[in-house]
């Protein structure tokens, strides 16, 4: 396939590798996706400070990598360890493993299921339901304005499947867990995600993503999630990248009417993350919580961006994102309601809280309504700053040290992202990783 590579500084080893993707196996309409998404990318090109969505989070050090996928799929000792220690093993339910982007028996589990609940990873399934898999497949996570899930559209060889059929109930939480080995700067991985929970059903899934080891690597990450009438989905996404690693994930969602979902994102680790989220409410009366909690240190930057499209009226959705920024690290929010002319009777929220440990960290914050109906109830605020001295006061005059109130408030900052977590296992465990980080912290007690 020829393509004009004007667009695509830095990134020439990549699209160059398209030709062996071209090659594999696979059906003439995913083919088709495929050469559409590089297309797109090779149109779009990696944005630069100059595109107002990415204006606070500069991508040239990424332009500076020789991207070309990593595919070792090799179970080592410290993958087994490092799969042994993390942090949601002990929880009950199925586990898919990928080392790489790329499924792993020997580390999967399959626990029982309910009949007719398919749990496997999408590889699998483009082989056993591949008219399933073509209706569903890019239908959430859009490429039109997105180079990256352009790229990974064009490049993505397996990741997570559930289906969950109409009317049935997933009790144990099903979990997709991303490990990266690589171990060279510019080793790419593109995993892709496909969640479809039909109507009435409910669903829990927990997404992870670690490393084994520490090197400026690449994940280019895309999860779509289906939500059918009445569904109960929660889905929870943990970033736990390498140090000095590159993170930009998509989950693109497209909700049903009387839905109830929702979608929490975790990000701490990574040098540079960005976690873009779409959701289409494109059902009446449905309720959508999007929540999340950045930490960063260092000279991390971790960004959220999203979008909430009410397509239909009489919606609910709200947003709560809160991040702890310390040291010369950066936090970013870019939150915009889209409320169409249909859509009356919506009820938005969203909040974004940011909370400084360091002079030299910084926040920058653009939550925005974009309105076209007129009979709405929409609500956006952002806050940037320091521990505030009178809560400390107020705590110390009731005999609390000054060190212990600071603890109190900044733990109580975090936990109100991680009390919205409803499934208890996950919520106890992510509390715990969160509290280590967080007591780690050498300026929780000094400043």
């Amino acid at each position: 396939m020829s393509i004009m590579q004007k667009n695509v500084t830095g990134t020439e080893p990549l699209v160059n590798y398209f030709s062996r993707v071209e090659s594999l196996a696979q059906p003439a309409w995913q083919l088709a996706l495929r050469q559409a998404g590089l297309a797109r990318f090779v149109e779009l090109g990696i944005p630069t400070l100059a595109h107002e969505d990415w204006r606070f989070t500069n991508l040239a050090p990424l332009t500076k990598l020789p991207l070309e996928p990593w595919t070792e799929t090799a179970v080592t000792p410290e993958v087994e360890a490092l799969l042994a220690s993390q942090m949601f093993t002990k929880l009950p339910g199925s586990r898919l493993v990928f080392i790489n982007g790329q499924y792993s028996t020997a580390l999967s589990h399959l626990a029982p299921l309910p009949a007719g609940v398919r749990v496997s990873h999408l590889g699998a399934a483009l082989t056993s339901d591949p008219d399933f898999i073509k209706a569903q497949l890019g239908a959430s996570a859009l490429t039109e304005n997105n180079p990256f899930t352009a790229l990974n559209q064009a490049f993505f060889l397996d990741g997570g499947f559930i289906h969950v059929p109409a009317g049935v109930a997933v009790a144990e939480p099903v979990q997709f867990i991303h490990l990266t080995t690589a171990g060279k700067s510019g080793a790419t991985i593109q995993p892709r995600n496909l969640i479809v929970a039909g109507a009435n059903s409910k669903l829990t899934v927990i997404e992870s993503y670690l490393a084994v080891k520490n090197a400026a690597y690449f994940t280019n990450t895309v999860t779509e999630l289906v939500a059918g009438e009445n569904a109960t989905v929660e889905f929870v996404k943990y970033q736990g990248e390498a140090a000095d690693a590159f993170h930009i994930g998509m989950i693109g969602a497209h909700l049903g009417r009387a839905s109830n979902v929702r979608i929490h994102s975790f990000a701490l680790g990574a040098k540079l993350s960005r976690t873009n989220i779409r959701t289409n409410l494109a059902g009446e009366g449905l309720e959508c919580v999007l929540n999340g909690l950045y930490l960063t240190g260092g000279e991390q930057l971790a960004d959220h961006h999203m979008i909430v499209e009410h397509a239909q009226p009489h919606c609910a959705s709200h947003e709560y994102f809160n991040g702890i920024l310390d040291d010369k690290s950066r936090g970013v929010f870019h939150g915009r309601i889209l409320v169409r002319e249909i859509a009356q009777k919506t009820d938005a929220k969203q909040t974004n809280k940011n909370l400084l440990l360091s002079d030299d960290a910084t926040a920058d914050t653009k939550p925005q309504l974009e309105i076209y109906a007129d009979d709405v109830k929409c609500t956006h605020g952002a806050t940037i700053g320091q521990l505030n001295q009178e809560s400390i006061f107020y705590l110390r005059s009731r005999g609390i040290g000054t060190e212990t109130a600071r603890r109190m408030l900044i733990h109580a900052f975090a936990g109100e992202i991680i009390e919205r977590v409803q499934c208890d296992a996950a919520r106890a465990e992510l509390d715990k990783v969160v509290w280590d980080r967080l007591e780690a912290n050498h300026h929780l007690a000094t400043n």
